[in-house]
């Protein structure tokens, strides 16, 4: 099924609750779905790849907008916020453990032969493709930074 029909469903569900928070996160989801789908070159249908992109993109989006809430000490806003992104979080594959992160990272060194920060845009292409929409660039990135200081 794909994520527009799911986004859907979850919008019937969420107006049959009344649950407001949750309708409007997926209405934003599927607000941003038809504008990657309209923009100039795109094709029809977005790819699985896409999707998620398009999903970790707004789900960083709300947390970034919480914690900045959080420092002006608006928890009235920053709660909305955390609320809309896990229910955007509920359409992506679980996340990998920082130790699965950690094994994907050793690999890709050990596949590059890496051995300093000149070489971390190596690793990180490697370990974003494989852990595509299951792992976070910034956590991926302190990993990499940790690993080739040593």
């Amino acid at each position: 099924m794909s994520l527009s029909t799911q986004i859907m469903t979850a919008m019937k569900a969420a107006m049959k609750a009344k649950d407001q928070e949750a309708l409007q996160a997926l209405r934003s989801v599927k607000s941003a779905i038809l504008l990657a789908q309209t923009e100039s070159g795109a094709k029809e249908e977005l790819s699985e790849a896409e999707e998620l992109k398009l999903l970790q993109k707004l789900v960083k989006q709300r947390k970034d907008s919480a914690t900045i809430y959080k420092e002006q000490g608006r928890e009235d806003l920053a709660a909305p916020e955390l609320s809309e992104a896990a229910v955007i979080e509920r359409f992506l594959p679980a996340q990998m453990t920082e130790a699965e992160i950690e094994q994907l990272v050793d690999d890709a060194i050990a596949q590059t032969g890496a051995s300093s920060m000149v070489d971390m845009g190596k690793v990180m292409g490697i370990v974003s493709g494989k852990a595509a929409g299951r792992a976070d660039g910034k956590t991926i990135s302190t990993i990499v930074k940790k690993k080739l200081m040593k």
